[in-house]
């Protein structure tokens, strides 16, 4: 449910008008991104911790996916309305997949994937993020480029890993 308000940020010397109903989509975007950036951290943890065997780096990503979560409070948004705003079931984009989805050949895609999501969620939050704290999408910035890092880390170690496990 909508309601009828205005947010007024001062920022730079800019005022900035954000409008109720703009608030409420912009709400369950970051909502969403939130969700798909943590989810695929989370899987990227867990191979990291169960099949490589990495804690240091395991507690790397894990300190990552929390940030996700630190920055977003520090949005004039409560958690609250973000969950209000979630609209899983009426969501037109649930239904579509592509055929590169539906099935990978092994866990270095998985994780290359669960990578890339997490990339793309960390941009959306970054842009997102302007129209209330340009220092707050500036840390997404930052956690974006180190998830790049990461992901040169992490896939060539998994391909070594899983060409090593098919010869032994």
């Amino acid at each position: 449910m909508s309601r009828a308000f205005s947010l007024f940020i001062q920022e730079n010397h800019r005022l900035l008008v954000i409008t109720s109903s703009i608030m409420d989509k912009t709400a369950r975007i970051l909502d969403a991104n939130l969700n798909r950036g943590r989810e695929g951290l989370r899987v990227v943890e867990d191979v990291v911790r169960f099949v490589l065997d990495d804690m240091d780096l395991a507690s790397r990503i894990k300190t990552m996916r929390h940030m996700v979560t630190l920055l977003v409070r520090q949005l004039p948004l409560d958690e609250l309305e973000l969950l209000r705003a979630r609209d899983s079931q009426g969501d037109v984009g649930m239904n579509l997949n592509c055929a590169s989805e539906d099935l990978r050949p092994d866990l270095s895609h998985i994780v290359s994937a669960n990578i890339h999501r997490s990339q793309e969620a960390m941009r959306v939050l970054e842009e997102l993020s302007k129209l209330y704290s340009g220092n707050v999408a500036l840390q997404f910035k930052k956690l974006r480029f180190q998830i790049y890092e990461l992901e040169k880390e992490i896939v060539p170690e998994l391909v070594k890993y899983l060409t090593q496990d098919k010869h032994t």
